[in-house]
């Protein structure tokens, strides 16, 4: 009896000790298999000259400045397009983890514009997992040009578009995109243009170093076969460079695409690569903590 008391004490630290073990390896399990978001799927809210699925953060406020010159063809006069310039200014505040607002200004038909993002799912990792994130994107445009015909109706300046945007990360160096957008143009040139544009986006980021990375885009303008525009649609096409630099991100691309915003690379671009039809453009962002 007193060998079994003595032994009792050294029973119980052992299956303290077995039981501690058996905890931790029970809590490593649970970490492992916790859920983790996948980040840095881009490095900016644009790919180039689309939204990304990139967000502000809660209380960021970003002000971004987008140029492009002329275009190549243009000759020698013009510099080859450097004497010409077409600027967007805007701002985009962060609400919360999954909304994203912002203001613009553009010399492109003198457009003002507004747009909102909505996160509704992000790419995940371990228990609950989602292997793509996705963001819905509407905006507003108005187009202030001094015009009569534009003049008869307010709503004839207005025009909106529509995106869902689905990415994933593949890799650290590997990112793709896909963007369905509608676009919706009160007032059309003739009557044989289509109001709605439905157009399908293609983007990609490759990550060449820490700091820098390739970006390309392109836009698939689905045209209706009852209907012949009464001029040429071009799918925008834009390849560049990310260039992050501290609290800056510079991104350097060409585009067949004047325009900066959804209502005007998709249905109106009227460049063509094949005949020097592009713009050197960038586009530089700052962002500030409120």
């Amino acid at each position: 009896m007193k060998k079994l008391i003595y032994l009792l004490p050294i029973l119980l630290i052992s299956m303290c000790s077995f039981a501690q073990d058996d905890l931790e390896s029970l809590l490593d399990d649970e970490t492992t298999d916790e859920k983790s978001f996948v980040t840095a799927t881009f490095k900016n809210t644009r790919v180039l000259n689309g939204h990304s699925i990139e967000m502000m953060k809660p209380n960021e406020l970003e002000f971004r400045i987008s140029h492009r010159f002329g275009e190549l063809n243009s000759g020698a006069y013009e510099l080859w397009g450097l004497d010409q310039a077409h600027i967007h200014l805007s701002f985009e505040y962060g609400i919360n983890d999954r909304i994203t607002v912002g203001v613009g200004r553009g010399t492109y038909q003198k457009t003002y514009d507004g747009f909102a993002k909505f996160k509704l799912l992000r790419q995940a990792t371990g228990s609950w997992s989602s292997p793509v994130s996705v963001v819905y994107v509407t905006s507003i445009a108005i187009n202030s040009l001094k015009d009569e015909v534009l003049q008869d109706y307010f709503s004839n300046r207005l025009a909106y578009a529509h995106g869902l945007l689905i990415a994933r990360k593949f890799s650290s160096k590997l990112s793709l995109q896909l963007s369905p957008h509608l676009v919706h143009r009160n007032f059309v040139e003739t009557s044989v243009d289509q109001n709605d544009l439905f157009a399908v986006g293609v983007g990609g980021r490759y990550k060449l170093t820490k700091r820098i990375s390739v970006n390309a885009e392109y836009f698939y303008v689905v045209e209706p076969s009852w209907s012949v525009p009464s001029t040429e649609i071009i799918n925008p096409l834009s390849i560049g460079l990310d260039i992050e630099t501290g609290g800056h991100v510079f991104q350097l691309h060409i585009t067949n695409s004047l325009a900066m915003i959804e209502k005007g690379f998709i249905g109106e671009t009227r460049g063509d690569w094949l005949d020097g039809g592009i713009h050197f453009g960038f586009n530089v962002s700052r962002v500030f903590s409120l």
